[in-house]
């Protein structure tokens, strides 16, 4: 069984410094009132820490003789017996009934290797679990009276918010216990779910409380996808979108030759879509060198810092895949006011967006604030708290290349809205 896996290491080997003199520090001087300073000396600790973990694709999970979730489990202890909690997305225990079932099903017929210390638990699915704080602490009451520790599991099926959640309630427990994510969404399989940031919202503050805490594992059902809302499935495709357009070009040209069979929901070319979009958020997490983001820049965050604003401004009546879509094609049409993007390139993205259903704009983008600006436009302060450091947002060069920026100019980013809406009208005319 082929397991592509993503690994990245923060620092060197590992090495532990005496250096009472470095060049990152001034030569320690006695001073009158410390009489210890004298003998004070710096020592630097530094050591590796290598993460991997498998991301796998695949069909009908539970099945019984479908062993990647054991042989997930079991990879590290292949001859022990491993517990495992399961937590379910409502939304998905709502459309396959028959769910917990199966799960109970696969781990029974797997005894030798698993052991199911509850029956499947449902927690609430789609942003509200982000913005109740009372889940992350049941599930960690979860974690407590089942015994959970860092040598069991949990294991989160769900949606993108729900993998947020939960990932975070397994990143707190016993200071992180192992997590097994099975995305259950297209922006979840394809972006979010692949990656190594938990997060919940804090008093309207997006993603706000959160940890960088790799998975233990990533398992993509493509069978979960068929039971999505047409909305929620084209949804998704934004990420894959974002992604081509700041790393790969010839993916762009990708998704726009195959536009219709996306958009027809073909079996074939949504998988390609997705295995390509996740391996390129791998590529960024485990390749871009900083995967903990400790820098100013989040080029996997191109189109965000609308995006996130439009989510509140429109109190998430626009899912974030649609918003992510709206910040795509805003940037994009920024880009090539401001001369980094030729001109027409901006037409081929909305176009593409267009023909997938998605939006490119929205009337919230119009709204002022209290101090008579453009309310969206608060969303690059917020954007520049959350990471701290510069301002830094991630434009287009080309498409398949982001280029970095650090400071826009509202006057043209309110022509490029105009032009948006434009659009928008164009579109309602004809």
């Amino acid at each position: 069984m082929n397991r592509p896996a993503l690994s990245f290491s923060i620092d060197g080997d590992f090495a532990l410094d005496s250096l009472p003199r470095t060049p990152h520090w001034p030569p320690v001087q006695p001073l009158e009132a410390n009489r210890h300073a004298a003998s004070s000396d710096i020592h630097w600790q530094r050591f590796a820490v290598a993460y991997d973990y498998p991301v796998a694709f695949t069909r009908e999970i539970f099945s019984l003789d479908n062993a990647l979730l054991a042989d997930v489990i079991s990879r590290r202890e292949p001859c022990k017996t491993h517990r495992c909690l399961v937590y379910v997305d409502s939304g998905v225990a709502a459309t396959w009934p028959d769910l917990n079932r199966r799960i109970e099903a696969y781990f029974t017929a797997h005894a030798n290797r698993l052991t199911l210390l509850a029956a499947p638990i449902t927690v609430p699915g789609g942003e509200s679990v982000k913005a109740n704080l009372d889940t992350i602490d049941d599930v960690l009451e979860g974690i407590r009276r089942y015994g959970v520790d860092r040598h069991a599991y949990l294991i989160v099926i769900g949606g993108g918010a729900v993998l947020d959640a939960l990932g975070l309630a397994a990143a707190m427990g016993h200071r992180g216990v192992r997590l097994i994510r099975l995305p259950t969404t297209v922006l979840s399989q394809n972006d979010s779910g692949v990656g190594v940031k938990n997060a919940v919202n804090f008093k309207g503050y997006k993603n706000f409380i959160g940890t960088f805490a790799p998975p233990w594992a990533v398992l993509n059902d493509f069978d979960f996808l068929s039971t999505l809302s047409r909305r929620d499935r084209l949804a998704g495709i934004s990420e894959a979108i974002k992604v081509a357009l700041i790393r790969d070009g010839e993916f762009f040209n990708w998704l726009e030759a195959n536009a219709d069979s996306l958009a027809e929901f073909d079996p074939r070319t949504e998988e390609v879509m997705v295995r390509r979009s996740a391996e390129l958020h791998m590529q960024q997490i485990g390749r871009g060198g900083d995967p903990f983001e400790q820098g100013s820049s989040r080029p996997l965050d191109y189109g965000h810092w609308a995006a996130h604003k439009l989510e509140a401004l429109t109190h998430h009546g626009i899912g974030h895949g649609e918003a992510v879509a709206i910040g795509i094609a805003l940037d994009a049409r920024y880009s090539v006011l401001t001369g980094l993007l030729p001109a027409g390139a901006e037409w081929r993205i909305v176009w593409l967006l267009k023909r997938l259903g998605l939006p490119v704009f929205h009337s919230q983008l119009m709204e002022l604030g209290d101090d008579g600006d453009l309310a969206v436009m608060a969303g690059l302060k917020e954007f520049q708290q959350h990471l701290g450091g510069e301002l830094t947002i991630t434009l287009l060069a080309a498409l398949g290349r982001g280029h970095d920026v650090h400071e826009i100019d509202e006057t043209t980013m309110t022509a490029a809205i105009d032009w948006l809406r434009e659009e928008a009208n164009r579109d309602a005319a004809a």
